[in-house]
């Protein structure tokens, strides 16, 4: 063991002296480190779930990215078909990272009840749709079964089901304008509610109703193989723009493609500021632990005068003594790194567990308790990037040591 290693080891068990005043500032120390990472692993994991169960939320209504005809309906309404022949239909082989291909058809309508009425939007899907995002939003009942032939079943959002009073079992009639033409006698629907579903979402869920898509066929004289839109859904998330654009190119030129970013910008621009508001925080908790390891170090060195004198007397090189000061620092750091992820981690795994932490206004948020999400990768990268930034942010306090002249400091009390 080099000397370098020995002294720092001493300095850090204590065992050449008998009183410590630095023992209560290094304490400090490690507890704001330790804090600071705790509130660093918090800020990182409740950003990064909160944005994943939205974009989660939002792409079950709609899916990553739609392709439809090109028209000038800006409504959420299907009014020009498109067939399901198509070359990236049931399988998209033509580009990299596509998970999933459905067609589904959205038709305005009225639900009407004995007490009161509201206006939905009924989304018909079929047998290729994915209902593995529906499975956990359900609350009651269970899903539709669409595979069959034509049946009346239908998923009611909770919020439809109170405002209508209707529960599993009831059936209900709705109304659907025929071209969105009042003239015309419009088309009656009965309908009996098999499930309940509570997204969280609630302008989406007030208006949405998931019906077979043979409904939205027949009332509109649309074919067996046309839809009103193809829903796609993305291996990754973070690839949406780049694969956007490769859809676009690699369909036929009468359709359009757009995705979620588009259709909901403002949605998304509102969870981009939690990138923002984490590193905030992650800078703001680096800064103070640096500050108090600087105060710690700097108070080692002060505590350690005599030492250094006689280092310096037998030959010692400034940087070698800095050296021991740094090694003990960067120790210090790890024990409060340590306590950090212990605490922090912790924490978030009892959250995500049992979800006891939740938000006093859930509908502002869209979930009702505060998500998680744990990226090994990120708390790894983040422990070293506190632990270099504190080191780095030592190197200017240790030059103190070259200050230091050996005659005055081994005569120093």
């Amino acid at each position: 063991m080099n000397l370098e290693f020995f002294i720092a080891k001493r300095l850090i068990t204590g065992k050449e002296h008998k009183i410590s005043i630095s023992a209560p500032i290094i304490k400090i120390a490690i507890a704001a480190i330790a804090i600071g990472v705790v509130m660093m692993l918090i800020a990182i994991a409740t950003s990064a779930g909160l944005q994943l169960k939205i974009r989660e939320k939002v792409a079950a209504f709609n899916g990553h990215i739609q392709i439809s005809k090109y028209d000038s309906n800006t409504s959420e309404v299907s009014l020009v078909p498109v067939s399901l022949d198509q070359s990236f239909y049931p399988k998209f082989t033509d580009v990299q990272g596509v998970a999933h291909v459905q067609g589904v058809a959205v038709k305005a309508g009225i639900i009407r009840t004995a007490e009161t009425f509201e206006g939905i939007l009924a989304k018909g899907v079929g047998k290729d749709y994915n209902w593995s995002t529906f499975e956990e939003f359900l609350v009651a009942g269970r899903l539709p079964h669409f595979l069959g032939e034509l049946n009346e079943e239908v998923l009611l959002s909770r919020i439809l089901a109170n405002k209508l009073q209707l529960k599993v079992g009831d059936t209900f009639f709705s109304i659907f304008l025929k071209d969105g033409n009042l003239s015309k006698t419009p088309n009656n629907r009965k309908f009996t509610v098999v499930g309940i579903y509570d997204s969280g979402f609630e302008e989406l869920d007030e208006s949405y109703i998931l019906v077979d898509i043979r409904h939205i066929q027949r009332m509109n004289k649309w074919k067996d193989d046309e839809v009103g839109n193809f829903e796609v859904f993305l291996e990754d998330f973070d690839q949406i723009d780049v694969k956007t654009k490769e859809i676009y190119g690699k369909t036929v030129s009468d359709l359009d493609t757009r995705n979620l970013k588009n259709k909901y910008f403002k949605i998304f621009e509102w969870i981009s500021l939690f990138d923002f508001n984490t590193a905030l925080i992650i800078g703001i908790m680096i800064i103070v632990g640096g500050i108090n390891m600087i105060t710690a170090l700097l108070v080692l060195i002060l505590e350690r005068t005599q030492m250094i004198g006689v280092l310096k007397a037998l030959g010692s090189p400034d940087w070698s003594i800095r050296k021991v000061f740094l090694y003990n620092a960067a120790y210090l750091i790890t024990v409060g790194l340590f306590w950090g992820n212990l605490i922090g981690l912790g924490i978030l795994f009892l959250q995500q567990r049992f979800q006891f932490l939740k938000f006093p206004n859930p509908e502002e948020y869209y979930v009702a308790y505060i998500p998680v999400h744990i990226d090994f990768g990120t708390v790894i990268l983040l422990n070293m990037g506190v632990l270099l930034l504190c080191v780095l942010m030592l190197l200017v306090p240790s030059y103190a040591v070259s200050k230091i002249s050996p005659v005055k400091a081994i005569t120093f009390e």
